[in-house]
């Protein structure tokens, strides 16, 4: 990674482009720029490199290369998963939890739409969901990790519970299907994304978290499962999403998220020391700071504090005038003034999550960083 003239921890908003990536993406801008679904031999050449990262993918997912879908990113995937499957049932429900990203609590909420609490650590309501699920419930959706706090998700405990509503369903009457969809974008660095292992019937990937190319991703979708189809055309993409394929994003997806799987259990223990050290820190250098999700199940990038009687953009703005480069939510929503429905779904009140501040590392952070940080904070709050 090139090194960077500021010291950016809003790695879970954006990250660089791998340079690794950026060489295999290459040749798909200009030599390779055939449509791999023309017939001559230099177009199946390219549709034959689009099928083996295809095939990269669905490696890491435990899948089938059939069951894997190149999108335009995680909101894309967000949305063909929950409209592909809830405009087949007008009658059916979605159950979701509170703290869900926008691209999947908009599109849930243009139908029957049930939002399930969390915790104050941010972990789902595991009981408030199973009597949320009833014999109309179509689609569960919970995400494996938490964009602004970190919290991880028990997601086989999450799958149990589903299990357990479709077997009763099927010994009662049959019945409509019940499918499970996780929002995974935040975890591909991080964590385990076998599907078979985690009991998820869709999985949403985004390569603009994982040192990919942006508006690229990815949604795993089970041969047991049936979507209708976002964009008509060509039939490109399973008939799911037609469309000349974006040769060069999706073998850049595809190579991002082999590095990072790859690398993962090595970054994770670098970082879950970085994060140790940035908490104790932060707690001797600022006084009456709050640490907000779960200390446990979290992940190793993400610190998420509150300063009370002091304003994130005024925090903010200090901290880009002194180099560093962080956040007070998710970027999606930066621009909305509501304090954030991730801070008020764990018991935050308006005050505090307008105190509340997101640093999250990546690839290039260094203890120096947060060294550094430590002390720009410090002059600020102290």
């Amino acid at each position: 990674m090139a090194t960077l003239p500021f010291i950016y921890l809003d790695h879970a908003a954006a990250t660089p482009l791998d340079e690794r990536v950026l060489a295999a993406m290459q040749p798909y801008f200009s030599e390779q720029f055939f449509n791999p679904s023309a017939t001559y031999l230099a177009a199946k050449n390219v549709a034959r490199k689009l099928g083996e990262a295809r095939g990269d993918v669905a490696h890491w997912l435990g899948a089938r290369s059939s069951e894997i879908i190149f999108t335009a990113g995680g909101t894309e995937a967000n949305n063909l998963a929950i409209d592909g499957i809830m405009r087949q049932f007008p009658d059916g429900n979605i159950v979701v939890s509170a703290i869900e990203h926008e691209s999947v609590l908009a599109p849930a909420r243009q139908y029957n739409c049930r939002e399930v609490g969390v915790l104050p650590d941010g972990t789902i309501d595991l009981a408030a969901l199973e009597q949320a699920i009833d014999n109309n419930t179509v689609l569960v959706s919970v995400m494996y990790a938490n964009n602004e706090i970190g919290t991880v998700q028990p997601l086989k405990d999450v799958a149990r519970i589903i299990h357990e509503k479709r077997v009763a369903r099927l010994n009662r009457s049959g019945g409509q299907p019940l499918y499970f969809h996780t929002d995974a974008c935040q975890a591909a660095n991080y964590l385990d994304l076998h599907v078979t292992r985690l009991g998820v019937d869709l999985m949403t990937l985004n390569g603009g978290k994982i040192y990919g190319p942006k508006q690229s991703g990815a949604l795993f979708v089970s041969a047991q499962v049936h979507l209708q189809p976002s964009i008509l055309g060509g039939g490109q993409e399973r008939n799911l999403r037609s469309g000349t394929e974006n040769v060069a994003a999706c073998i850049g997806f595809a190579t991002a998220l082999t590095l990072v799987q790859e690398a993962r259990h090595n970054e994770v223990k670098r970082l879950q020391l970085l994060q140790h050290d940035f908490f104790t820190a932060l707690l001797a250098a600022v006084p009456n700071l709050a640490i907000n999700g779960s200390q446990k199940r979290r992940l190793p990038n993400n610190v998420h504090v509150t300063i009370p009687g002091h304003d994130n953009e005024r925090l903010l703005m200090q901290l880009d005038e002194a180099g560093i480069l962080a956040a007070a939510g998710s970027a999606c929503s930066a621009s909305d003034e509501e304090p954030s429905h991730v801070l008020r779904a764990i018991g935050l009140d308006d005050a505090a999550a307008q105190a509340s501040l997101r640093f999250t590392m990546g690839h290039g952070t260094v203890a120096q960083d947060i060294d550094k940080t430590i002390a720009a904070l410090r002059s600020f709050v102290v």
